[in-house]
């Protein structure tokens, strides 16, 4: 149980962005990031989702600070998209929202399904606030159904 409380306790940084990607993105190139992502994050305590839809990346990530911190800016330095927009950034002290997720590809009709779930699931307002507003950018983006 002690384990348990120490999870709901544990200090999380997110940050939440979209970008355009630069060029044709084909399944290949996502499946390139995907594995990338789901090799590198567990070491790094990270975890999230990546939507694609429309030219657009819309990626959450969570995990210590730091972490966070240093592959955001990987990220923000790759030349396979442009126009990196910060949504969010913040440090909060709760349970991950995507906590088996290393990191998972989620095509952009399905991905207001899986931050509706997230939202329904949370017990933190905050989170359920945090989910309402990646819903509504997801809507005026055209990215969700």
């Amino acid at each position: 149980m002690q384990n348990d409380e120490a999870q709901q306790t544990q200090s999380i940084h997110h940050i939440v962005y979209c970008s355009q990607a630069s060029h044709h993105m084909d399944k290949v190139a996502l499946e390139k990031i995907i594995a990338t992502a789901k090799h590198h994050n567990p070491r790094f305590g990270i975890t999230g989702l990546l939507v694609f839809g429309s030219g657009i990346f819309f990626q959450w990530l969570e995990g210590p600070r730091d972490n966070v911190t240093s592959l955001f800016k990987i990220i923000s330095a790759d030349h396979r998209h442009t126009d990196v927009v910060l949504l969010t950034k913040e440090d909060e002290y709760r349970e991950r929202l995507f906590p088996n997720w290393d990191m998972e590809l989620v095509e952009a009709e399905d991905i207001s399904v899986v931050l509706e779930d997230a939202m329904h699931e949370a017990s933190d307002p905050k989170q359920k606030s945090t989910l309402s507003n990646m819903l509504q950018e997801l809507k005026k983006r055209s990215l969700g159904n």
